[in-house]
């Protein structure tokens, strides 16, 4: 039983990395079927897997009570993830990390040939309890890769939800609008957003960084 219950139409922030520090991503198709499985496994109708899900007519939930979770934001950096979920169903946040994990690590470890837990144990969870926390924890999700200051090859691979939130022509995965809303426009979200990584790169390197402060989770 997890210390903190997921509830119907509220936020957490949703969380692991790779064992032992490991990479998750070792190339961009990782990446990519990564990406898929975030959007294929979110369904009340069990997939049973992406490739017998390939088959089917019904490949992708068609409306949002077909969903499981809702995302807000998400970053995916070489060796650990983040997301702001909504539960929109009893145990929707359970069952599609459960989905998630089992069936990402299945595909990893065949491609390449091994066997055993890809992720760190159960992934962590913190409910968003307050509309300043969820405004923060949208900056640190979407901009996760900058809080870890990525700048090494595998930088490459990390993808995330910034480009929906600052760029009117992308895809639109995540649901935007509790967040936007409460600007006046994109440019003030990024400001905002750029602003708070400052704070949280700030705190990081004098050595202060207590992200319960920040009303934020730290990997």
């Amino acid at each position: 039983m997890r210390k903190v219950p997921f509830i119907n139409g509220e936020y957490y922030h949703i969380y692991n990395r790779g064992v032992e520090k490991r990479l998750i991503f070792s190339n961009q198709y990782d990446v990519s079927r990564f990406l898929q499985s975030m959007e294929e496994f979110n369904t009340l109708d069990p997939i049973g897997s992406i490739y017998q899900n390939s088959f089917s007519r019904l490949r992708r939930p068609t409306s949002k009570s077909d969903r499981l979770v809702e995302f807000i934001a998400y970053c995916l950096n070489p060796n650990h993830y983040h997301f702001i979920l909504k539960q929109i169903i009893d145990g929707g946040i359970s069952e599609f990390m459960k989905r998630l994990g089992g069936g990402y690590t299945k595909y990893f470890n065949e491609s390449n040939n091994r066997n055993g837990a890809l992720f760190q144990g159960r992934f962590k969870s913190v409910h968003i309890d307050t509309n300043k926390y969820l405004l923060h924890a949208s900056a640190y999700v979407n901009l996760n890769d900058r809080v870890h200051q990525l700048s090494n090859p595998t930088s490459k691979w990390v993808r995330s939800s910034w480009g929906e939130y600052i760029e009117k022509n992308q895809n639109d995965f995540c649901e935007k609008d509790i967040i936007l809303e409460q600007f006046s426009n994109i440019s003030e979200y990024k400001d905002f957003a750029e602003s708070s990584l400052v704070d949280i790169l700030s705190r990081k390197t004098d050595g202060e960084l207590d992200m319960n402060a920040l009303l934020l989770e730290e990997i």
